[in-house]
C-alpha cells in the first residue's frame, strides 16, 4: 500500500518530458522560517508547507488536526493538546520535571513556544512550515530534529473582516473572527480571536459528567505593521492564549472513553507572548533585521494517578501486607486502598534577541557571486516548578525547583552562485549555553558548554522542471542533568551533549503540462551520544517513578519523504505525502525496575513509525459546490524506549462538503469517519494493587468520529 505510490511518484518525477518553461506554485510559496525567505523550489532542505487554503479545505481547527499531513512527523498524546513532537523519530515524549530542553523547535509568529505547543490554533493562519532535519545554523540547540514554524496572516492595506462559527457533536462550539486594515496611511492592524469548546469525548461514570476531559480555549492575536519610512518596517505581534482544559484520558480496562476518576486532572496553559521585528534597508550594502520576542506562561498539568475512585478500589481484593485491619495478620484479603494525585504547576518566562545583517545586491562579495549573512543571538529562559503529589491521603513527592538557561550564539551563512548553475550554501553557528538549577530536595546543577553546528548544501537547477540538492547538516542538543535520583543511579546524574549529522539528497520537480509539483528527499542521520528518556517504577513505592535521561552510544536513521501537489484541472486537485523511516539504536541497554539490564540494541526508536502517509482529493466547482476527502495513517510504533508495547497502525478518513459563495461559505464535515480507535500514548507498568502491581499495557486513544457544521462570512 505504501511502496507502490512512492515508486510511481519518483518515477514520474524523473521521467516526465522536460521541454517547457513555466511559473510554478513552488516558486510562489515562500519559506518564511528560512534566513533569506527563499521559495520552496529553491530552499535546499526537506520542508513541508501547508498553506491557508489547505488548512481550510482540511477543516483544521488546531495544529493537532494537520499533523498527519506531514510525512515523518509524530506526536505523543500524553497531554490535552500535542506539546511534544517527533520529527524522523527524534523528539521528547514528556517533560515531568522542571528543566525543559526541546529537540523540536516550535515557533508561533516569531515567539518561541517550544514545549508549549497547545496554543496552536489554525484560525487565520497563513502558513505552517515543518523543517525536517537539524537546523543548526538557523535555530541552534532547540532544533536538533527540526522545526515547526506557524505564521499567521499579516495586516492588510485594505479593510477585510470575517467571522466563523462551528458546531458539532461532543458539544463542540467554536466562534472565531478577524478584522484587518489601515489605521493610518503607514500603520496597519490585524486582530484575531477564537473561542473553542468541546467536552473531550470522555464520560466519567463515577461523577456522572461528560466534560472532565473537555477543551476550553481562548486565543487572541494582535498584529501591527508600521511603515516608519521607505527603509524601516516594524512588525508587532501580541499573542494571548487562555487554555483551560481538563485531563481525564486513562482507563484501567483500556476501554478508553468511560472513566472512573474521582479527581479528574487538568492541563491548563495561560500564555502571553510578544514579538517585534524590525527590518531596515537603508544601508548601502546590507540590510538589518532585529527580532525581539518574550513570553510568559503559567501552566499546570495534574491527573488522578490511580485512574479510579475509593469505592472502586475498596471493591477489589488486596493482600493486607501491613495489617491495616489490625488483627495481627499480614496475609488477609481486604478491600484495596489506593488514592493518588499528581499535580505540577509551573511559570515560564522567556526572552530572546536576534540581530542579523544580510547583504543586498550591491553588498555581494567574491565578484558579486556570494550573498553573506551574519548575526548574534541571545535567549534566557526561567522556569519555576511546584510539584505536589499525594498518596492515600499523605504527601508523597513534593518538589519546588528553579531553573534558568541562557544561550548566546553567533552565526553566519554564505550563499554562492557557482558556475554551471550550481548554488552553494554554507552556514555555521557557535552557541554557548549555561544553566542553573536548584530544588527543595538539595539538588543543584550548573552545567555550561559550547556547541557548534551548521550546514553545507549544494544545489542545481537541472532544467526547467527539476532542481536537485545535496545537504550535510550538523545539529546539537545541550547536555543536562537528572534530579532526585537514588544512589544506585548516581552515575546518571548528568548526561552529555547529543549531536546529529544529517545527510540528505533532494529533488524538487514541477510539471506544468500536468499541473504537478513533487518534492522527494532521501536522508541518513547519525546520532551520537543520543539522549534517551528512561522510566522505571519504584518496586518499593509503586506509585512513584524514577524518570531520567541517559546517553545511548548511538543510533542511525534513514528514510524518504515525498510530497505531491497536483492540480488535475481547474476543479479537481490532489495532494499527498509519504514518509518512510528506519530509525534504530546501534547500542543501548536500560535497567528495569528490578535493576536488570534490558538490551534493545538494533530496536526501533519510540514514536518512530516506519510509514506515515496522507492523501487528499479536493473538488471545487465553478458554481460554488465544494468537497474534500482525505486519508492519513501511520504504521505501528513503540510507545517508549523502556518497554516493548506498541501502538497499532492507524488509517483515518476525514470528509468535508459545502457551498462557497463570494462572501460566505457553509460546510458539513466529519473527522475520523470510520470511527477508528487508535492509540496516541501508551504505558506499561503496574497501576492496580489488586493485581499486586503487575505490569500491564495502558493506552490513551485519539478522538473518535465527530460530525459538525461550519459557517463563515467575510466582508
Amino acid at each position: 500500500m505504501f511502496k507502490s505510490p512512492l515508486v510511481i511518484a519518483i518515477s514520474a518525477a524523473l521521467y516526465q518530458p522536460l521541454a517547457f518553461s513555466f511559473e510554478n506554485d513552488l516558486e510562489h510559496i515562500t519559506v518564511t522560517s528560512d534566513f533569506r525567505q527563499q521559495s520552496l523550489a529553491e530552499v535546499p532542505v526537506s520542508v513541508a508547507v501547508i498553506d491557508q487554503q489547505q488548512i481550510i479545505d482540511e477543516g483544521g481547527q488546531h495544529f493537532e488536526e494537520v499533523i498527519n499531513k506531514v510525512a515523518n512527523l509524530n506526536f505523543a498524546g500524553g497531554t490535552s493538546r500535542p506539546k511534544y513532537f517527533q520529527i524522523r523519530g527524534v523528539g521528547e515524549r514528556s517533560e515531568y520535571r522542571g528543566a525543559p530542553n526541546s529537540s523540536v523547535g516550535f515557533i508561533l509568529d516569531d515567539i518561541d513556544m517550544s514545549g508549549l505547543g497547545m496554543a496552536a490554533n489554525m484560525y487565520d493562519v497563513g502558513q505552517v512550515e515543518v523543517l525536517r532535519g537539524p537546523q543548526g545554523t538557523r535555530y541552534g540547540a532547540n532544533a536538533l530534529a527540526g522545526l515547526v514554524y506557524i505564521q499567521s496572516n499579516a495586516p492588510t492595506e485594505t479593510f477585510e473582516h470575517g467571522v466563523q462559527t462551528t458546531l458539532g457533536d461532543d458539544d463542540l462550539q467554536t466562534y472565531s473572527g478577524y478584522s484587518s486594515g489601515p489605521l493610518t496611511d503607514k500603520l496597519f492592524y490585524r486582530a484575531v480571536f477564537e473561542q473553542h469548546k468541546q467536552n473531550g469525548y470522555r464520560d466519567n461514570k463515577y461523577l456522572g459528567r461528560d466534560d472532565t476531559n473537555g477543551i476550553d480555549e481562548f486565543t487572541g492575536k494582535l498584529k501591527l505593521r508600521y511603515l516608519a519610512s521607505d527603509e524601516l518596517t516594524l512588525d508587532f505581534t501580541y499573542l494571548h492564549a487562555d487554555l483551560d482544559n481538563g485531563f481525564d484520558a486513562w482507563t484501567l480496562d483500556n476501554n478508553g472513553f468511560d472513566t472512573l476518576t474521582d479527581q479528574p486532572g487538568v492541563d491548563n496553559q495561560q500564555s502571553d507572548g510578544l514579538a517585534v521585528k524590525a527590518q531596515y534597508t537603508g544601508f548601502t550594502q546590507f540590510a538589518l533585521t532585529a527580532i525581539t520576542s518574550m513570553s510568559d506562561t503559567e501552566h499546570q498539568h495534574a491527573y488522578d494517578g490511580d485512574w479510579a475512585n475509593p469505592e472502586y478500589w475498596q471493591s477489589k481484593p488486596c493482600v493486607d501486607y501491613y495489617d491495616e485491619n489490625g488483627n495481627g495478620e499480614s496475609d488477609d484479603i481486604i478491600g484495596c486502598t489506593y488514592d493518588y494525585l499528581w499535580d505540577k504547576r509551573a511559570e515560564r518566562t522567556s526572552y530572546s534577541q536576534e540581530i542579523r545583517l544580510s547583504s543586498n545586491e550591491s553588498g555581494r562579495i567574491f565578484n558579486g557571486s556570494t550573498d553573506w549573512l551574519g548575526g548574534i543571538y541571545f535567549s534566557k529562559l526561567d522556569e519555576e516548578n511546584d510539584l505536589d503529589s499525594s498518596y492515600n491521603g499523605w504527601p508523597d513527592e513534593i518538589l519546588d525547583s528553579e531553573y534558568q538557561a541562557k544561550n548566546t550564539a553567533i552565526f553566519g551563512q554564505l550563499d554562492s552562485e557557482l558556475s554551471q548553475d550550481y548554488q552553494l550554501s554554507v552556514g555555521l553557528r557557535l552557541e554557548h549555553r549555561s544553566t542553573d538549577y536548584d530544588d527543595s530536595q538539595g539538588d543543584e546543577f550548573s552545567p555550561s558548554e559550547t556547541m557548534w553546528g551548521g550546514h553545507i548544501a549544494l544545489s542545481k537547477q537541472l532544467n526547467n522542471a527539476h532542481g536537485a540538492y545535496g545537504r550535510i547538516a550538523k545539529g546539537y542538543k545541550a547536555g543536562g542533568f537528572n534530579m532526585g535520583l537514588p544512589g544506585e543511579l548516581s552515575r546518571y546524574k548528568e548526561f552529555d551533549t547529543e549531536t546529529l549529522i544529517n545527510y540528505e539528497l533532494g529533488l524538487k520537480s514541477q510539471f506544468a503540462e500536468l499541473g504537478l509539483n513533487t518534492n522527494v528527499a532521501v536522508f541518513y542521520m547519525d546520532r551520537q551520544d543520543q539522549q534517551v528518556n528512561a522510566s522505571q517504577q519504584n518496586p518499593d513505592e509503586p506509585q512513584r517513578f524514577i524518570i531520567y535521561t541517559a546517553n545511548a552510544a548511538s543510533s542511525t536513521s534513514y528514510g524518504v519523504e515525498f510530497d505531491l501537489d497536483w492540480a488535475i484541472n481547474q476543479q479537481l486537485s490532489f495532494d499527498a505525502s509519504i514518509g518512510y523511516l528506519n530509525a534504530s539504536y546501534d547500542d543501548y541497554a536500560y535497567q528495569d525496575k528490578y535493576g536488570s539490564e534490558v538490551d534493545i540494541s538494533d530496536r526501533e526508536l519510540a514514536h518512530a513509525p516506519e510509514y506515515t502517509y496522507s492523501a487528499g482529493l479536493t473538488y471545487r466547482a465553478d458554481n460554488g459546490w465544494f468537497s474534500h476527502v482525505s486519508l492519513s495513517g501511520k504504521s505501528d510504533f513503540y510507545y517508549s524506549d523502556s518497554h516493548d508495547e506498541k501502538a497499532d497502525g492507524s488509517n483515518l478518513i476525514n470528509a468535508r462538503i459545502g457551498y462557497e459563495a463570494d462572501q460566505w461559505a457553509v460546510y458539513l464535515w466529519a473527522r475520523n469517519l470510520t470511527d477508528e480507535k487508535y492509540g496516541t500514548r501508551g504505558f506499561y507498568f503496574g497501576n492496580e494493587p489488586d493485581l499486586d502491581w503487575a505490569n500491564k499495557k495502558y493506552v490513551r486513544y485519539g478522538a473518535p468520529r465527530q460530525l459538525g457544521i461550519t459557517a463563515s462570512y467575510e466582508f
